[in-house]
């Protein structure tokens, strides 16, 4: 019966790992990673699970720049935002789960 017990904190060490993920995952959700692109032009701010939430055009930006410009620094912008969410995620997540991985929402 000795295994039996480490079995069960084996499950009970789990059990916490998910609930941490769990609260990990909502405080994510609340948290806002932010990025800017043509010499602060144009910042874009994302959640942590990768929603874009803001977009910031500077107005003498676009008075002087052709949309296409402007749409290339938004994308910019926006994928650093992204980025950084993620790799804020993947470092958490090794701390949460010892290293044994995780999937990326």
């Amino acid at each position: 019966m000795k295994g039996f017990g480490g079995m069960q904190q084996m499950m009970k060490q789990a059990n916490q790992m998910q609930k941490k993920i769990k609260k990990f995952q909502k405080e994510l959700e609340e948290m806002d990673f932010d990025a800017s692109s043509g010499g602060g032009g144009v910042k874009v701010k994302v959640t942590g699970n990768g929603i874009i939430k803001n977009i910031e055009v500077d107005k003498a930006l676009s008075s002087d720049s052709d949309s296409e410009m402007i749409i290339e620094m938004v994308m910019s912008a926006a994928n650093e935002a992204i980025g950084k969410s993620k790799e804020y995620y993947k470092k958490e997540m090794s701390q949460i789960t010892g290293g044994m991985g995780g999937w990326m929402p």
